[in-house]
C-alpha cells in the first residue's frame, strides 16, 4: 500500500515540485510552491466545485429542512422519510460536500510529506524520475529570507487563520435568513454555526503555527484558490422550486 501511495501520489507530487523549482527563476521553492497548488488546485476543481455547490445548495434548503424538522420533531422515521424526500425534489444529496474533502485527502497527505521529507535535506531526491534534472538540493529559502522547512512561523499561521475565516465568513454571508418563527433548537444551531465561523479560523491558525511553513504556504494559496471558487459557484446562484413558485403567475 505504501508502495502505491508512492507511486500514485508522492512521487509526481514530489517531481512536478522539483520541475518547478528547476524552472523558477533563482530557484524560488516558495514560487514554485504555488504554482504546484494552483496545478493541484486545477486537477481537483471538479471535485471543489462539486463540494462548494453541494454547500450552497444545502443552505438554500435550510429553512424547509427546519420546518420538516419542526414539523415532525420527536419522529425519527417520518422526519427521516419527509427529509429524503425533500433532498430528492431539490436533486441534493446531503453528503455529496463531505465525499469531496475526503477524496482530497490523500494529496493533502502527500503534499505534506513532500514538503516534509523535500524541504528537511532527507534523500527524497532519489525519487526523481530519470528524465528529471537533479538539482543537486532543494534550498528551502524562499523570498530571500523566509525558510520553509521551519515551522512556528507565527505570520504565516495568522494570515492561514484569517484567510479560513474569510472563506467561513463569505458561506455564513450566503447563507439565507429563516422565515416564519424560529424554534428554540434553530437559534442555538445559528448561534453554533456563528461559533465555528470564528473558532475554525483560530484552530487553523494553531495548526498551521506546529506545521512546515512550505506547507503553510501550501494551505493559505489552496483557501485563498477555494474562495476565488466560491464566489465564481455564488454568482450563479441554484434556480430551486422556491424560486420558480414565487415567479410563477397567480
Amino acid at each position: 500500500m505504501k508502495q502505491l501511495y508512492t507511486l500514485i501520489l508522492y512521487q509526481p507530487i514530489f517531481n512536478t515540485l522539483v520541475v518547478l523549482y528547476n524552472y523558477m527563476p533563482g530557484n524560488d521553492i516558495g514560487a514554485a510552491i504555488i504554482i504546484l497548488t494552483i496545478i493541484i488546485k486545477i486537477i481537483l476543481y471538479p471535485l471543489t466545485a462539486k463540494s462548494i455547490r453541494s454547500q450552497r445548495d444545502l443552505q438554500l434548503i435550510q429553512p424547509k429542512i427546519q420546518e420538516i424538522q419542526k414539523k415532525y420533531k420527536g419522529q425519527k422515521d417520518v422526519l427521516s422519510q419527509e427529509l429524503m424526500k425533500l433532498y430528492k425534489a431539490e436533486k441534493v444529496n446531503p453528503f455529496s460536500s463531505c465525499l469531496p474533502l475526503l477524496v482530497q485527502l490523500p494529496f493533502f497527505i502527500a503534499v505534506f510529506s513532500v514538503f516534509r521529507n523535500g524541504l528537511s535535506g532527507n534523500d527524497s531526491l532519489q525519487l526523481l524520475y530519470p528524465f528529471i534534472q537533479n538539482p543537486g538540493n532543494l534550498n528551502p529559502v524562499s523570498f530571500g529570507f523566509l525558510d520553509l522547512s521551519k515551522n512556528h512561523n507565527l505570520v504565516l499561521a495568522i494570515v492561514a487563520g484569517a484567510t479560513q475565516f474569510w472563506q467561513g465568513k463569505m458561506l455564513m454571508q450566503k447563507k439565507p435568513p429563516v422565515h416564519g418563527a424560529a424554534t428554540k433548537d434553530e437559534d442555538m444551531a445559528v448561534a453554533m454555526n456563528k461559533q465555528m465561523t470564528y473558532i475554525m479560523p483560530l484552530f487553523s491558525a494553531y495548526i498551521s503555527w506546529a506545521l512546515p511553513s512550505g506547507l503553510v504556504v501550501y494551505i493559505i494559496t489552496t483557501t485563498l484558490l477555494t474562495i476565488l471558487q466560491q464566489y465564481m459557484v455564488f454568482r450563479k446562484p441554484k434556480v430551486n422550486s422556491e424560486i420558480i413558485k414565487l415567479q410563477a403567475p397567480q
